[in-house]
């Protein structure tokens, strides 16, 4: 069955034509993951147009998510209030006279520009006692399993049951933004693979992509490495060991590691937005977990192929232990000759397809 015809939210409410904003979570994966509210909300409200509140670092996202009339960007710091940018991002926000906010974090921040922007209904779970900021409350967020189940059901009426699935994210790249990417960096789309060795937290970083990239040079595979400036070094290393065939991608654009996953026949990745960003493109992703769950954390697209530490398959656990959240052992556990035979069998089936 077609997810996206599922009546799983009630009737569609075409009448209300009220612009709408998205309060996301605004780390690069949890802001992928976001698109799946916008489908939502846009089978509830099809006459709704949509935004949503971005930072500059997630805002060319946005361009590749169907559904999304424009990102609103702000600059509010993470780590404390700045009421003089809270009041100049109400002021914007104002003027868009947006009928609804659906509010995904919990904290206090999140939903202060929203409530001095007026906006009549601001949907959010009980957080920080964001009371007279929230004004349509929601309960029960304890009883629901993951962040994506938390984040989409705000987009339905309060009284509904959770689905049994989402829609899944999608990131639709035009085909001559990708042609022209592949004639700048003249990179042919011809077996060539992504790797993305980054992540938040030395738990969730695999360190054997300098010996994957050297072992897929050796079979005449390109290899592109993808991340941030965070990745810099990484990379060089990477390249350092694979060799000519083997292409540093970093840097601070999020589009241009958008259009190389895009371009690519694989991606491989740690746990991470990259991994997200991978996965909603429609490239075959494999994704690498150390003590993190892929039923919590990997996407909800379909993933070519998930690899774990032989202790933690199977287990449905966020992490194996407390104590795992800063034990890199699980991650350092995985061999490389795991991820290089999934990639292998990843190529494989996609040649035989391309021969059929």
């Amino acid at each position: 069955m077609n997810i996206e015809s599922e009546p799983f939210f009630g009737p569609v409410e075409a009448a209300d034509e009220r612009p709408l904003l998205i309060v996301p979570y605004n780390w690069i994966g949890d802001f992928v993951r976001g698109h799946t509210v916008v489908r939502v909300a846009k089978q509830r409200w099809p006459n709704r147009p949509i935004d949503i509140l971005t930072t500059p670092l997630c805002a060319p996202l946005l361009d590749y998510m169907p559904g999304v009339r424009k990102g609103i960007i702000h600059d509010l710091p993470r780590s404390r209030l700045a009421l003089g940018r809270q009041g100049r991002l109400a002021a914007m926000l104002r003027a868009e006279q947006y009928g609804t906010a659906l509010i995904m974090p919990r904290t206090w921040k999140s939903a202060l520009a929203p409530a001095l922007a007026g906006i009549p209904e601001r949907v959010g779970f009980v957080g920080e006692v964001r009371f007279g900021l929230v004004n349509r409350w929601r309960w029960g967020e304890r009883a629901l399993p993951r962040l994506i189940d938390k984040n989409a059901m705000l987009a339905l009426p309060a009284a509904a049951a959770r689905p049994a699935r989402w829609p899944v994210p999608q990131l639709q790249v035009p085909a001559d933004e990708i042609r022209a990417w592949q004639h700048k960096n003249g990179l042919s789309r011809e077996r060539l693979v992504m790797l993305a060795p980054g992540s938040v937290g030395a738990h969730k970083r695999w360190p054997g992509y300098a010996e994957l990239a050297r072992a897929l040079a050796a079979e005449g595979v390109t290899v592109g490495v993808v991340g941030g400036p965070g990745e810099t070094e990484a990379a060089r290393e990477i390249v350092a060991a694979g060799g000519s065939d083997v292409h540093d991608l970093t840097g601070s654009d999020l589009r241009q590691a958008v259009l190389a996953i895009a371009a690519a026949n694989l991606a491989v990745s740690n746990d991470s937005g990259l991994m997200h960003v991978a996965a909603a493109t429609g490239t075959p992703t494999i994704g690498i977990f150390g003590p993190t769950s892929p039923w919590h954390w990997a996407p909800l697209n379909p993933l070519a192929a998930a690899v774990q530490p032989a202790a933690l398959r199977g287990t449905e656990m966020p992490y194996h232990s407390i104590a795992a959240r800063d034990d890199d052992s699980y991650i350092r556990s995985i061999p490389v000759d795991d991820v290089l035979e999934a990639v292998q069998s990843v190529l494989a089936r996609g040649n035989q397809q391309s021969a059929s």
